[in-house]
């Protein structure tokens, strides 16, 4: 299981909660048939396609794949971390998360931390309406009121105890937060690390304050001042501005990653809204994982002079690894002398959405980046960007995505790499006359206790006696166990039980998989009556040559397993 949180308080969390109910707080649920039926937050679509059952408490979106409990529902719907997650769950019907000892003191000591953090943006908020001078200043920059409470942007009073005397109480939380500071050697008094400066606060997923980005209003240095690295905030696995983009984002199906504050909040005031920022650092793999947890696509824009193409290189190479099927990401090149905060005021919105139109697909992006100094006329050349795309192509996972990036590649060399290895298998999956169509009769069996849980105790011991070796027999076994240990079980536990796992990916496949191929639903009798011929498909398997020595039978795995019940 994930995180410190003992697995049975996540059974009991789920058991207590309704999924129909947390996920129709945050999107309008009809009832259809058995289940219930809405649009899918997490794509664009007119007809509904994002299911909920209530019997399974598991939600599945037909169109673009999206599944799992309510857990995971608050996980991608909110942006939330699995802890987090849990924890608002926990706290939507009056749940304590336990923990372990040194996790909940961890969790005790970072409570004051993000009080106080709030606390402190709420005084710059107040601050702001007090400065002409920070107002005018955004006002020069184009940005109105609405932006500005949107963002919760602020203004620091110029007093270096400002912060001790609003808050008397809070001086250790406040040096904590990286708001005090006491200087490089530490014998000063604490002082206020940010002085006039306008303030951009950096919420997590959350919407929780976790540090700040201060501009000053002239040209002195320097002019950005972040947060320093403190227990709540990490700037290389954060960005800013995700709390605010995060639905704009989904329903554009693509977030744009910039450089600066000031980017993202002018491009907001132009309407678009699915603008983030690093914050001072390089594009890295934690920030590509992160906004694909939220978006399949992702688009880097930067300056088109050398430093721009530098940085994009770096994005790209963190990205690689990241790209699994159903996920893509883009490079846009800004005019020289441009960032898009200037782009946006001068071109406007339809400006700039005309100018995402010429973004660069990453494999491109890839390849003329390697052939930017080798002649692709020569047959040298050729070998060359070959040789050096290599290890990068191959940092791809496994599947379509791959494939179709080494045929680019075949394309522009005139040479076969083996692009038809790099995807899935080429012998594509056969449907059967049965339901289940193209998986085995160990995957229908798993299948089937994940979507139907009661179907375990519908069987006599007997019939989990099979040969241990087959692919996912494991798998069944656990989930057998856990069917048999907890009769009220449902497809929301078992899939929690599997999270963070090697076989997550698998189970949530087939949790989410239709058992007729023409779409009808399963009932519970023939479900039963499935899972009773895969479990006899499965001893039929399982049972042993009786030409073959019972050592023999042994070295080859065909002694059956008993499950006593």
């Amino acid at each position: 299981m994930a995180g410190k949180i003992p697995q049975h308080f996540i059974d009991e969390l789920l058991a207590r909660v309704d999924i129909v109910d947390v996920i129709d707080a945050r999107v309008s649920l009809k009832k259809s048939g058995s289940n219930h039926m809405a649009c899918c937050p997490f794509h664009n679509e007119k007809t509904p396609s994002f299911s909920v059952s209530q019997p399974k408490q598991f939600f599945h979106c037909f169109g673009c794949g999206a599944s799992g409990s309510a857990i995971g529902f608050l996980m991608d719907y909110e942006n939330l971390h699995f802890v987090d997650a849990v924890e608002m769950l926990a706290d939507s019907i009056g749940m304590s998360v336990p923990r372990d000892e040194q996790a909940a003191r961890r969790h005790d000591d970072s409570k004051p931390l993000y009080a106080v953090m709030d606390d402190v943006s709420s005084l710059y908020r107040r601050a702001l309406r007090e400065s002409p001078e920070a107002i005018d200043y955004l006002k020069r920059r184009g940005l109105d009121g609405d932006i500005a409470k949107r963002f919760g942007i602020g203004w620091t009073p110029t007093e270096r105890d400002a912060l001790q005397r609003h808050f008397p109480s809070s001086i250790d939380a406040l040096v904590k937060c990286g708001m005090l500071t006491t200087g490089s050697d530490g014998t000063r008094a604490p002082y206020a690390r940010f002085r006039e400066r306008v303030m951009f606060p950096i919420r997590d997923r959350r919407g929780r304050t976790i540090g700040f980005g201060g501009r000053v209003l002239n040209d002195s240095e320097p002019k950005y001042l972040n947060s320093p690295e403190t227990p709540i905030f990490h700037k290389g696995s954060e960005v800013y501005g995700l709390y605010e983009a995060r639905r704009a984002a989904q329903e554009a199906n693509f977030v744009i990653v910039v450089e600066g504050y000031m980017d993202v909040v002018a491009l907001a005031q132009a309407g678009i809204d699915n603008a983030v920022a690093t914050l001072g650092t390089a594009a890295n793999r934690q920030h590509s994982e992160m906004l694909f947890r939220t978006v399949p696509n992702i688009v880097f824009c930067f300056d088109g002079d050398r430093a721009g193409k530098q940085a994009a290189w770096r994005a790209l190479q963190a990205t690689l690894t990241l790209l699994e099927d159903g996920r893509d990401a883009h490079f846009l090149f800004l005019p020289d002398g441009e960032d898009p905060d200037s782009y946006v005021k001068e071109h406007g919105k339809a400006g700039f959405d005309a100018l995402l139109n010429t973004r660069i697909p990453i494999v491109d992006q890839l390849y003329a980046h390697l052939a930017n100094d080798v002649d692709m006329n020569s047959v040298g050349g050729k070998a060359q960007l070959a040789e050096r795309a290599k290890p990068l192509v191959n940092a791809i996972p496994r599947g379509v995505y791959k494939q179709l990036a080494l045929q680019r590649l075949e394309s522009l060399i005139g040479l076969s790499m083996g692009s038809a290895r790099a995807g899935a298998p080429a012998r594509p999956a056969t449907r059967t006359a049965d339901g289940g169509g193209g998986l085995t009769p160990m995957s229908r069996a798993v299948l089937l206790v994940l979507q139907f849980p009661a179907v375990v105790a519908s069987q006599p011991a007997e019939a989990y006696e099979f040969d241990e070796s087959l692919a996912g027999a494991s798998v069944l076994m656990k989930l057998v166990g856990y069917c048999e240990a907890e009769p009220g079980m449902t497809t929301a536990r078992l899939l929690e039980r599997f999270r963070g796992t090697a076989d997550e990916r698998a189970v949530n496949n087939l949790a989410q998989r239709r058992w007729w191929p023409d779409g009808r639903e399963l009932d519970s009798d023939t479900a039963e009556e499935e899972f009773a011929h895969c479990m006899s498909r499965l001893a039929e398997q399982s049972r042993p040559d009786p030409s073959a020595g019972v050592e023999a039978q042994a070295r080859t795995g065909l002694l059956a397993v008993k499950r006593r019940r």
